[in-house]
């Protein structure tokens, strides 16, 4: 057991090992800041989908039977125009700033 303590080879000094495990740190942080954009793109791509639905709809009324040349029974119609709201296929709500040139815009 004392020939494997004292036994050295083989060993990473430990400033090495510093230099080692901070360039795995910052490898680490970019890739995860990579996923944090597209992520983040593909909710937008989803919002986006979502914000531009026409959600515009329109029905008519309608008259039941007749007594003495009165209606029985009648329902009105309705009618409902979806107007764009705020950041519906805009670009001015995208959480990062990301160039024109860049941006998805859609797929």
């Amino acid at each position: 057991m004392k020939k494997l303590w004292n036994d050295e080879a083989g060993l990473i000094i430990s400033a090495e090992l510093v230099l080692v495990l901070t360039i795995c740190v910052l490898g680490i942080i970019v890739g995860l800041s990579s996923v944090v954009v597209a992520v983040n793109e593909e909710l937008q791509d989803t919002a986006h989908a979502i914000g531009s639905l026409n959600q515009s709809f329109c029905y008519t009324g309608f008259t039941g039977c007749r007594k003495h040349g009165c209606p029985i029974s009648c329902t009105y119609g309705a009618m409902n125009t979806d107007q764009p709201d705020d950041c519906d296929c805009s670009s001015s709500c995208d959480m990062i700033a990301v160039p024109s040139h860049i941006q998805s815009h859609g797929g």
